[in-house]
């Protein structure tokens, strides 16, 4: 079965910091871009960060450059978010997608095609 897990969310302070995984069971992510997004309550699912397998060149939304960062360990089939200085209104639910090579950033974080879905992990920036 081909899918992607995500992990490391819970509860955090503001101004706190928290790294999520994203790891791929059944397939490689060489090959793929991977990319984060995040949905708040009530809200419209946003693009975060985008990563790229040829090059590993990266893609911020602009609203999330900054205190965010992407990284992925092929040898660990797994990509990254750094996410620091953390605000109450990051509070999310927090997914990554795959999408292949070529063009792989290009179709994640420009026209969101996505060949997999990860479920989520919940991130909650509360004192």
């Amino acid at each position: 079965q081909l899918q992607l897990v995500e992990s490391g969310g819970g509860l955090v302070q503001p101004g706190g910091s928290l790294r999520l995984s994203c790891a791929a069971s059944g397939f490689t992510l060489d090959g793929y871009a991977i990319g984060w997004f995040r949905q708040a309550p009530g809200k419209e699912r946003e693009k975060i960060s985008c990563i790229s397998s040829s090059d590993d060149s990266t893609y911020y939304a602009d609203s999330m450059k900054g205190r965010f960062t992407i990284s992925r360990d092929n040898a660990k089939n797994t990509v990254y978010l750094q996410m620091n200085s953390l605000k109450p209104e990051d509070t999310a639910v927090y997914s990554c997608a795959a999408a292949s090579e070529p063009r792989g950033v290009f179709k994640l974080c420009i026209i969101r095609e996505v060949d997999y879905w990860g479920q989520g992990t919940q991130v909650t920036v509360s004192s």
